[in-house]
């Protein structure tokens, strides 16, 4: 096997040749690759991440790329075992962070939908979501396959698919030699830790906030958020200084204006039904007015997304149609090279007919339609939606890689077709609402994963994998995901209640207002309309729409730490030389993954631990009869939890500030290697 850098493999580096890359591993090379290790590791880790990104998405309303951070760690378990006598290939890693990174792109079309069921009160059984995640996990990893010759092979030049790309860099590098590893494992540490102090033992405030003199109710916050720096390092300082905009237009303008108009209002305005702007504290004109004008920001944003995409996705499903046919009536598989053979087209479509069939005949998975016929739409609608998504998701990921995936806009998009189908049929009640929802989670789910197979399969292109058992790979990491990210759905609501200050499950809240708004036309609309046309002027003077959308939506103290994070990125790659920016990018890259990881494992813990303690403490018989809530209370004191009884307010929040301080230099000292920071 070669040792050579991929950067200096032939055709590698200039996209600009016609022919494929030199990849990694030969064709005529058999290393170990479909392992009993390989595939425990990627199980493990991407149960971890996917709890991890469940929480992420949940309390920020976006999740990250776990492909790198699961092939660093899988590195570091394969040198372990190798201590032991246990010799490994770079082809049995590249197959243990495929089935990793699949838990994190189900998690994302979960956490986008299934929270809005908890909101109406609905509480899902568990083996229904599973089946939904799985149904939608799996019909976004086959529906991809036949497209991979096109998109990953003749396309190469043309689609760098840069989480794949660099993902493929990075299992090279590690091949060659380098500790990468040390930095996702000093995140995991960094962030549970910080998490403990805020979320666990309580000694610190969980948002330091900053009244704004002669502004009525206007105040910019802090949260306390270790994975919130990590992300805002992740995504740089454009995206953080976009999204944290938004959330000052919200804080610093919106709020205070509607405070400033409200104050000699008699008559409350909707949708408040008693309260008047003038009674209410700067967070409830933001629950109940902002928000709505959010939404509107974040669904017009995520539709201008969706049009500007209309010609590519118009071209890649009809390349996908062509490559399906060209496949149909290709050669024998059994003629191609070793990294040329996919599942075979029979045992795909078999598997999607029988998916289609499940959806259309189990009661449980759409569970308030009420027969066969009803079922058997709802399945029909899944299969147009998913296979139009997946094919627009496998491409546009090839450019603007996971992260931007424009999943939302997919989603509504999705949404806005089958709720107005229903609202013809008449099904406009909670129940249609929830059958609505649940064919927007197969939709959401199943765009997700495409996009995170075809950066997958990209990675493995370069590196010389076997693409039948990476597809593979990404099934098995599905299957194996899916019930841990619900249960992990479930125990968080029981926690904290989806809707609630730790989890405000953004994304889910926004695909229940959409479906409000047009099944039973409960929306603000004027609201609405404030925030598209906040959208459309973004669009006008050509700031990234979608990114200030999430910034208005979401409050400001969640965008603070992710602009902090985003500056420090650009603080230390500013006026260094290539290999040096992208030696702390990617330091920082792997350690604010690790942050993120970290911080929502501990999260989970947590939630653990309040479940736990529902569950055991005694229960009193009641006198009268109990009323539901989607949202429940964390009333519970958690074992050793201290309190900030200890101190003053202001005091606490100048060392909550001091910690958050502490933080960043240590985020500094592993960017810069050994040395302190300056």
């Amino acid at each position: 096997m070669s040792k050579q850098s991929l950067s200096n493999v032939d055709g590698f580096e200039e996209a600009k040749q016609p022919a494929a890359p030199k990849p990694y591993v030969g064709a005529d090379q058999s290393p170990a690759e479909f392992t009993i290790k390989a595939v425990l590791s990627g199980i493990v880790f991407g149960i971890v991440f996917g709890a991890a990104n469940a929480y992420l998405g949940l309390q920020a309303g976006l999740t990250i790329s776990t492909s790198i951070p699961v092939a660093v760690m899988t590195v570091a378990a394969f040198r372990a075992f190798s201590k032991m006598g246990a010799q490994s290939s770079i082809l049995e890693a590249n197959l243990a962070q495929t089935i990793g990174s699949a838990s994190s792109s189900v998690a994302s079309g979960v956490i986008f939908t299934l929270p809005a069921l908890f909101l109406w009160g609905l509480s899902p059984a568990l083996i229904q979501m599973t089946l939904l995640a799985m149904c939608g996990g799996l019909l976004g990893v086959l529906f991809m396959i036949p497209l991979r010759r096109f998109l990953i092979v003749r396309e190469h030049a043309n689609l760098p698919y840069p989480e794949g790309t660099a993902c493929a860099e990075v299992l090279v590098a590690s091949e060659v030699g380098g500790a990468k590893a040390s930095n996702v494992f000093w995140g995991l540490g960094i962030g549970a830790a910080f998490k403990a102090i805020i979320g666990w033992f309580k000694v610190l405030p969980d948002t330091v906030t900053l009244a704004i003199p002669q502004i009525p109710k206007a105040n910019i916050g802090l949260n306390m958020s270790a994975a919130l720096f990590g992300v805002g390092y992740i995504l740089g300082p454009r995206i953080g200084s976009i999204m944290v905009g938004g959330g000052l237009l919200s804080s610093l303008v919106i709020i205070p204006g509607i405070a400033i108009w409200g104050a000699d209002q008699t008559d409350p305005l909707f949708p408040s039904e008693s309260t008047l702007i003038s009674a209410m504290t700067a967070g409830e004109i933001w629950k109940v007015y902002v928000k709505h004008i959010g939404a509107g920001a974040v669904a017009t944003a995520g539709l201008l997304t969706l049009i500007r995409s209309i010609p590519t996705m118009i071209e890649s499903f009809r390349i996908g149609i062509k490559q399906i046919k060209n496949r149909l009536g290709g050669k024998n598989e059994g003629d191609e090279p070793r990294t040329d053979r996919d599942l075979s087209l029979l045992v795909v479509f078999g598997i999607v007919a029988a998916i289609i069939a499940l959806l259309a005949v189990v009661p449980f998975i759409f569970r308030t339609l009420p027969n066969f016929p009803a079922r058997a739409l709802a399945a029909v609608l899944v299969t147009i939606f998913a296979f139009f998504f997946v094919t627009v998701a496998s491409r546009i990921v090839g450019l603007v890689g996971v992260t931007s995936n424009p999943t939302s806009g997919m989603t509504i998009a999705s949404l806005l077709g089958t709720a107005s189908i229903f609202l013809a049929l008449g099904w406009t009640d909670t129940q249609g609402m929830a059958a609505a929802l649940t064919i927007g989670c197969v939709v959401a789910i199943a765009a997700s994963i495409a996009g995170d197979t075809s950066q997958d399969l990209k990675t493995g292109f370069l590196l010389g994998a076997t693409p039948w058992k990476q597809q593979t790979g990404e099934l098995i990491g599905v299957l194996t995901s899916a019930v841990f990210v619900c249960l992990t759905l479930i125990l968080l609501n029981d926690a904290y209640g989806f809707g609630s200050q730790e989890l405000a499950a953004p994304q889910a809240t926004l695909m229940k207002v959409v479906i409000e708004g047009v099944l039973q036309n409960k929306l603000p609309w004027m609201l609405v309309l404030i925030g598209a046309g906040i959208a459309l002027l973004c669009e006008v003077v050509r700031i990234p729409s979608l990114p200030f959308a999430v910034g208005v939506y979401l409050p400001v103290s969640t965008m603070v730490p992710v602009f902090l994070g985003g500056m420090l990125r650009w603080v230390l790659c500013r006026n260094e030389p290539d290999d040096a920016e992208d030696s702390k990018r990617e330091k920082g890259v792997l350690l604010g993954s690790g942050l993120v990881g970290g911080e929502g494992l501990m999260g989970v813990g947590v939630a653990g631990v309040i479940f736990l303690q529902k569950a055991f403490e005694k229960k009193p018989t009641p006198t009268t009869q109990p009323v539901a809530t989607s949202q429940p209370a964390v009333d519970s004191t958690l074992p050793f939890e201290i309190g900030t009884a200890w101190g003053t307010p202001g005091m606490l929040q100048l060392i909550a500030l001091g910690v958050f301080g502490l933080l960043a230099l240590a985020f500094v000292w592993r960017c810069r290697g050994s040395r302190a920071p300056a």
